[in-house]
């Protein structure tokens, strides 16, 4: 792989996660903190982006087929990544922008968000299943993984820390303009990765792959269903401290001075992930990727339960929450980088055992579980904001900044009313919302690193001997 490839596929990840964290972490709250929907308009919207989740996980294993299909010019990833990006900006514009009301939006918003999970596989299944053909070598697969998740991180922070520090009395109208920006560079850093990349030589399997093809594959593949499986759970726990975020920080240091620390905290969130991606290699040169997911979980549930005690035992103090935050996100951050690499690993072990190999159709695993865990944690997150109360008071700052759309107040009285509401939600409300943050995170990823233990058996050696077998028999 020359320096090229690798450079174009690794920068290009900037703009496609800048869209995606965009859209995972701040269209909910864009509808919740500008739109002024009933409790059952909210809910309504909630259930269509769970139905949409569970379609995109089923439509992100039928864009592997589609791929593995593909005969052009460009090779089977390129196409689908441009036609993506190009599609999905669209609609990342529209759903910030178009604005009808009551349950036009809902219908509104339940299409848009369908077409924008159907645009984003296009180009992320692509994207991701190009990752493992590029090489077979361990060594370089850890760090093509390790260098992307890098430039990952920096798409992700530069939306998740300015975002907060800018909508506050004024959200409509900078939403607006920062979808526009971040749909732009999508664009701009995927048609890096579509221009820059030169694609290996396909291996081509003897017949096309059909949908009941795609299912035997994974059906046959016992450790691509572990891998999988242990997948889908940590992005569940992994996903719900990210959504319940903002909410969070809204709710114990006000609508005001929420901006920035939400910016310090994703400087951790930053600074966290790209510590994991710079020191994994260093990790796995010392521990097996066991050992390796055996501490990441230890300190997960650790800083969980910091997290929880923190205001009512621990000290209510920002450095020591943002210490918090920065051990969750380093370790999550290895256990996410490890689990990748597993799960790409079924791919030679595929091969090996049914002389098949379908790098696309495996590498949407990934995908799958992500869209379906979002699924999941949407249902979780309204759920909670329903039943703790936070929903009906968000709705009330939301009216606020509609008024300030329109003219009618102030950004500063706005804001002033907004923390004045926010400061009237009761304990056991805020008590609720942790709950959904903390215990079910810990449940989650616990249980994945406890299947994989038990049922993964593709360790660094037993890898080692698939690449040695594949490498004669070429």
């Amino acid at each position: 792989m020359d320096k090229r490839t690798k450079w174009s596929y690794c920068v290009g990840a900037v703009g496609r996660d800048a869209a995606y964290t965009l859209v995972n972490m701040f269209l909910m709250l864009y509808v919740q903190y500008t739109m002024n929907l009933t409790t059952a308009q909210f809910a309504a919207i909630s259930a269509c982006m769970v139905v949409c989740f569970i379609w995109d996980a089923v439509n992100d294993l039928l864009m592997g087929i589609i791929i593995e299909n593909t005969h052009m010019k460009m090779g089977k990833f390129r196409p689908w990544i441009l036609l993506g990006c190009i599609l999905n900006a669209i609609v990342i514009i529209c759903l910030f922008s178009i604005r009808p009301s009551g349950w036009a939006f809902v219908a509104f918003y339940g299409i848009g968000y369908l077409c924008w999970g159907m645009t984003f596989t296009m180009n992320d299944i692509s994207y991701w299943g190009m990752l493992p053909s590029l090489s077979s070598d361990s060594a370089i697969r850890d760090s093509l993984v390790t260098t992307m998740s890098v430039f990952c991180s920096v798409g992700q922070f530069a939306v998740a820390g300015i975002v907060p520090m800018v909508i506050a009395g004024n959200a409509v109208k900078a939403y607006r303009t920062i979808a526009f920006v971040v749909a732009l560079s999508f664009i701009a850093f995927q048609l890096l990765t579509t221009f820059g990349v030169k694609e290996r030589p396909r291996q081509d399997n003897k017949e096309k792959l059909s949908l009941k093809g795609m299912f035997n594959i994974f059906v046959r593949n016992d450790q691509l269903v572990a891998a999988g499986i242990a997948c889908l759970l940590f992005n569940i726990g992994n996903g719900l401290l990210i959504i319940f975020g903002v909410n969070f920080f809204y709710v114990e240091f006000g609508y005001s001075d929420s901006g920035t620390l939400v910016f310090l905290f994703t400087v951790m969130y930053g600074v966290g992930m790209l510590l994991a991606q710079l020191l994994y290699q260093t990790f796995t040169k010392k521990l097996v990727r066991e050992q390796l997911l055996k501490l990441a979980i230890t300190c997960i549930v650790i800083g969980y339960v910091l997290l929880m005690s923190y205001g009512y035992i621990l000290p209510k103090n920002t450095v020591l929450l943002n210490a918090i935050g920065l051990m969750l996100f380093f370790f999550q951050g290895l256990m996410n980088l490890a689990i990748i690499v597993m799960v790409n690993n079924t791919i030679e072990y595929d091969e090996v055992k049914f002389h098949e190999r379908h790098d696309s159709v495996i590498s949407a695993v990934r995908s799958f579980s992500v869209k379906l865990a979002g699924g999941v944690n949407q249902g979780l997150s309204a759920l909670v904001l329903i039943i703790s109360g936070i929903y009906a008071v968000s709705q009330k700052i939301s009216g606020l900044e509609i008024e300030v759309d329109k003219g009618a107040i102030s950004s500063e009285a706005a804001v002033t009313e907004a923390n004045n509401l926010l400061a009237g939600i009761a304990t056991y409300q805020t008590v609720i919302l942790r709950l959904g943050m903390v215990i079910i995170p810990i449940i989650t990823m616990g249980t994945a690193v406890l299947i994989l233990k038990k049922k993964y058996v593709i360790d660094e050696k037993e890898y080692e001997r698939l690449c040695g077998i594949l490498e004669n028999e070429r």
